[in-house]
């Protein structure tokens, strides 16, 4: 198989109705590709996996009984696939069965895998210009489209490993067009426009998993994704530890795919906000020394005083909401 699809969802029934729609279009723009669609639903409550049943007999679903998070839903389907760890990242979905699936075929994994957000949507013939990409560029272990909101607006989806300036310009987001500058800048981690425009691929640290496309081969190296981080920063990992292997990742923006980016978390939810925190803070104590963890967990804790100040709009619930997150967090980096 040249390509294997994983949507991982979690009560995202419409948009991932709308998700599998356009790979379904997008497959058919480009009948030499050989691939397949694999959707893993979290345990949804919204009648997801009967949806997929009903509209999308082709689909392989994969219907858990517990959320198993990003990490944790991917790595079910490639283990279903035929991959296996290379190490101990491996959490909940190590210990439950594979399903009992004729059209799977672990003894043979596929060439390429992308990873695909239910909450995106495959524009053209994106699909067969990223396994083409891989195809063509021996070096390159992962690449990732050009990303686009639903508008038809620019959206960043590649970017630079994190450091302590863009956690700086995340706790402390500066005042009116600075903000707009700094934000948009290589201080904050992004990649100029100008790339994007210019049409041709260019090499990046990482590219968002809204989609990600991975050369089989890299992930028999570098192992599959790591269960630790339960939701945000996973795919920054699993690209460091492609990096590592000695693999290039690339944006490619002849291929685009819209991303509705922050529909789940347009809302302040301080289950999502704690998590995203304990997400970085393994992420640099795992790619980072001493001294930046050191300087990271201060600058963390003065992030969260100064948020702390700031929530002063909404109602007391919301407020209280907001405050006992940021606690949460400063929580978090204890006292070095």
């Amino acid at each position: 198989m040249d390509l294997a699809i994983i949507v991982v969802s979690y009560n995202t029934r419409e948009l991932l109705r709308a998700c599998l729609d356009s790979v379904r279009a997008s497959l058919a723009a480009s009948p030499a590709l050989d691939a397949g669609v694999w959707v893993v639903d979290n345990a949804s409550a919204d009648g997801s996996a009967a949806m997929v049943r009903e509209m999308f007999p082709n689909v392989r679903l994969i219907a858990l009984n517990e959320n198993l998070g990003f990490s944790g839903g991917n790595n079910f389907a490639l283990r279903a696939l035929g991959f296996r760890p290379a190490g101990r990242e491996l959490g909940r979905s190590g210990h439950l069965p594979l399903p009992d699936d004729p059209w799977l075929a672990p003894h043979q994994p596929p060439r390429h895998v992308l990873l695909l957000n239910s909450d995106a949507e495959v524009r053209g013939d994106a699909l067969a210009r990223l396994v083409a990409f891989l195809d063509e560029t021996p070096r390159a272990g992962a690449c990732g489209p050009q990303l686009v909101y639903p508008d038809g607006c620019f959206q960043h989806g590649a970017f630079r490993f994190p450091g302590l300036a863009q956690t700086a310009l995340d706790l402390f987001p500066p005042p009116g067009r600075l903000n707009t500058a700094l934000m948009d800048s290589r201080l904050n981690g992004r990649y100029p426009r100008r790339l994007n425009n210019a049409g041709q691929a260019f090499p990046v640290d990482f590219v968002l998993g809204a989609s990600l496309t991975v050369r089989g081969w890299a992930i028999e190296q570098a192992g599959l994704l790591d269960e630790s981080y339960f939701m945000y920063c996973e795919e920054m990992d699993w690209q460091q530890r492609l990096a590592r292997t000695g693999w290039e990742v690339y944006c490619v923006p002849a291929a685009q795919v819209m991303h509705h980016g922050g529909a789940s978390t347009s809302q302040f939810r301080a289950a999502m906000f704690t998590e995203l925190w304990h997400s970085r803070l393994r992420y640099f104590a795992r790619y980072h020394g001493p001294l930046t963890n050191r300087l990271l967990r201060k600058l963390i804790r003065a992030g969260m005083a100064a948020a702390a100040q700031r929530a002063q709009v909404g109602t007391l619930l919301e407020i209280d909401e907001r405050l006992r997150a940021y606690e949460a967090v400063a929580t978090l980096t204890g006292n070095r």
